[in-house]
């Protein structure tokens, strides 16, 4: 999903050898006289504290948080008898202060019942520097093959997810091979039941797609915060910066910490390197559903800029945004922390993408059949014998994401290890 991306912290590391002394303490200050947080208190206390000072420093919409003395976490979920509820409730409400002014409704609206709709913590620790995503993402290539429509050759390819790129790329060289021999203009990408994966197979597949005269333009951006883009995040020093490898790294003659990665635009700009031999697409058609997400929105939204994209199916999850793993305690908590902005700077798709043809297809379609529904749908579209209106075609069934559709798509993220981070050159 997204780039997901990666950390865990340790901010208070004495949390971990017990409990403390609920005694009164003197409270330390920021340079604007701000009292912080206590220096003593319970090991709920301090995890309380962390939540809400990395959110305050880290999350992507950290503009609407108070300061820590009118938020008082020990104070608000100091009724809650069980830690990991009192820390998830936390987390919720923190998530809910931002509003999209496009729907009057919080950016991270819960799909159900106080969960953050891209936030969340989850019980054990993560490796920093490492973003969560699907667990096991299994097979990317679920079928490829050249259709005839009309007088025109197109290309078809349907993505069940996006593994490590070392697991799937021979099997991704190998189909586009295959595509590339017929010179297509057109190719249907079928994401209906992909959830996301790794970001770094889903640029693979997007350098596999444009022609070379991309090379160079942008395919996308994460946006952090202005704090992170100014690296004025003291918070992250706690936090140790690993290698690709899960090692240590040695920066300005000292261990490297998260406070001295590169969370510029610039630095976090990533762009198109043409790979294998198609050079003919200019029409995608993307086959999508509910439970398209995430890396498999941000293929979608990278193309946009530089081919006429249609999208044949029901709206997407909705998920723009990315994050990396923070370490707390025992916990690691994934805060909203940056936006993935196309070349055209475009990211507004919260809510989902809507289709331009809406189609209800059957729970097991067999993919790659052109009497299918969606793909018959996609496939018009390229003929001509489908011509779009300004209210949408659709087909008859049922037209809305269901919850259940959603609930699949947001239970599905936990621990998925991918360091794309970088140190500050």
């Amino acid at each position: 999903m997204q780039h997901c991306i990666k950390l865990y912290i340790t901010l208070f590391t004495l949390i971990l050898m017990g409990t403390y002394a609920c005694k009164k303490a003197q409270l330390p200050v920021d340079d604007a006289d701000e009292i912080v947080s206590p220096t003593m208190g319970t090991r709920k206390q301090f995890t309380l504290d962390s939540i809400f000072l990395y959110a305050k420093q880290v999350y992507l919409w950290n503009d609407v948080l108070p300061g820590y003395a009118e938020f008082n976490p020990r104070q608000k979920y100091a009724g809650m008898n069980s830690d990991i509820t009192a820390f998830k409730k936390e987390l919720f409400d923190i998530s809910q202060l931002k509003i999209n002014t496009a729907t009057n409704s919080p950016y991270e609206l819960p799909v159900y019942f106080e969960n953050p709709k891209y936030s969340n913590l989850q019980v054990g620790r993560s490796l920093p520097g490492t973003s969560a995503g699907v667990v096991n993402p299994g097979t990317a290539v679920l079928a490829g093959k050249l259709i005839s429509t009309g007088s025109e050759q197109v290309a078809y390819i349907a993505l069940g997810s996006f593994p490590k790129l070392s697991t799937t790329k021979t099997a991704l060289d190998e189909v586009f091979a295959d595509l590339a021999s017929a010179n297509p203009k057109s190719i249907v990408i079928d994401l209906r039941r992909n959830g996301g994966g790794y970001l770094e197979t889903a640029e693979y597949i997007a350098n596999l797609i444009v022609p070379g005269s991309l090379n160079g333009k942008v395919m996308y951006s994460e946006v952090f915060n202005s704090a992170m883009q100014n690296g004025t995040v003291p918070i992250l020093k706690h936090q140790p910066y690993l290698d690709a490898n899960g090692k240590t790294t040695i920066y300005n003659g000292r261990n490297a910490t998260m406070a001295d990665v590169d969370y510029s635009v610039a630095g976090n700009t990533y762009k198109f390197s043409k790979k294998g031999n198609l050079q003919s697409i200019q029409s995608v058609y993307v086959i999508v559903s509910a439970q398209t997400a995430s890396a498999s929105e941000m293929l979608i939204s990278c193309l946009k800029p530089y081919f006429d994209v249609k999208l044949v199916g029901e709206k997407t999850y909705g998920k723009p945004v990315g994050f990396f793993g923070i370490n707390i305690d025992q916990y690691s908590i994934y805060l909203s922390s940056f936006l993935i902005k196309n070349a055209n700077g475009w990211s507004d798709y919260f809510s989902g993408m809507q289709p331009d043809v809406v189609v209800k297809g059957v729970d097991n379609p067999l993919l790659g059949d052109p009497d299918e529904l969606c793909l018959n749908a996609a496939l018009s579209l390229v003929n001509g014998t489908r011509i779009l209106t300004a209210n949408k075609l659709a087909t008859t069934g049922k037209t809305a994401n269901s919850k259940a559709d959603l609930l699949q798509v947001n239970n599905v993220e936990s621990v998925m290890l991918e360091n794309r981070l970088r140190l500050r050159k």
